[in-house]
């Protein structure tokens, strides 16, 4: 008689693409990990990115109202719902991706496929952060409501992309940056030439931070028959780059203009304009700790805009 041993679960090992001494690795009770780390908590440079583009918005549209400072319920809306959204969409991901990620040194080791999360429980994980993510959007007026819920056809599509066009980073921008447009209509409760602009620059700007974060997978990719902007672009990337990141700053611009911005914020572009544009002059495509490092920055890019518009409104009601 053969008895049927049963193997150990694997433990739940911190992911190899995370940063060392993360808050999830470090303080999160053992039976979360697995989930946090399925959700990018680990790595909240994602929130971040996700984020900014609801705060501009949200801070643009409170300028062209005048303001004097930005709604703290709102963001801290849009923080929670950023936090979960993202969460979602890469739980989501990493589902429709758990044999790519199998193949892959930096993304073998993700709670799919190194066995820390079933594919179905990452699935019911999806559909619980994205309930959370309703009750917050559910928050706002009702044109924000179905704008918001509009956004979910391009989450579901984008991680499917790499397998068909070099141009997958354009989806994430479209589905990633769709904050941009809910910010303002959370105000307006309609939308204008400014969200749109705002939208379009912050597509050009994944584009181009994407970009520099896939140059760490292209080998893989091309051996797995994935496609990327950083394999369409190669050699040529930071001309591409600069292309994308200058269409970005000036869009920005166009709409803060449009939306009655001050000196203060065109001072704040011209900032992340040099940030920019060291991203570009230092980068090195072969280096993967520089692309990493250089894709992560864009939180400071964020963070000044956000900054510069919070200003804008104070002074605005200072002076008025």
């Amino acid at each position: 008689m053969t008895l049927k041993v049963t193997p150990p679960p694997l433990p739940a090992q911190p992911v190899a693409d995370a940063p060392q001494d993360n808050w999830v690795d470090r303080y999160a009770p053992e039976p979360l990990r697995p989930y946090l780390r399925l959700a990018r908590a680990d790595r909240p440079i994602g929130v971040w990115l996700l984020l900014f583009p609801c705060w501009w918005s949200l801070a643009l549209a409170e300028i062209s109202q005048g303001v004097p400072f930005p709604n703290l319920w709102s963001m801290f809306l849009f923080a929670v719902g950023a936090f979960v959204m993202r969460g979602a969409g890469c739980a989501y991901n990493d589902y429709v991706d758990r044999d790519i990620d199998a193949e892959v040194e930096r993304t073998r080791s993700r709670p799919i496929p190194s066995g820390q999360v079933s594919p179905q429980q990452a699935l019911v994980f999806t559909a619980a952060l994205g309930l959370i993510g309703l009750v917050v959007l559910l928050q706002f007026n009702t044109f924000t409501v179905f704008l918001g819920a509009s956004s979910l056809l391009l989450v579901l599509i984008y991680p499917f992309m790499k397998r068909f066009t070099y141009w997958p980073q354009l989806i994430l921008g479209l589905a990633f940056n769709w904050g941009a447009l809910v910010g303002w209509s959370s105000v307006h409760g309609s939308l204008g030439l400014a969200p749109v602009l705002l939208y379009l620059g912050c597509i050009a700007w994944t584009i181009g931070y994407d970009t520099i974060y896939a140059h760490q997978d292209k080998e893989d990719d091309l051996l797995l028959g994935l496609k990327s902007t950083a394999i369409k672009f190669g050699e040529d990337t930071q001309i591409w780059l600069a292309g994308f990141y200058g269409a970005a700053v000036l869009l920005w611009a166009w709409a803060a203009f449009l939306s009655g911005a001050h000196l203060i914020t065109f001072l704040t572009l011209a900032l992340i304009t040099l940030q920019l544009s060291w991203q570009v002059s230092s980068l090195d495509i072969e280096d993967e700790e520089n692309c990493l490092r250089r894709f992560r920055s864009n939180r400071d890019v964020g963070a000044i805009l956000m900054a510069g518009l919070s200003f804008d409104l104070l002074l605005s009601w200072l002076v008025s």
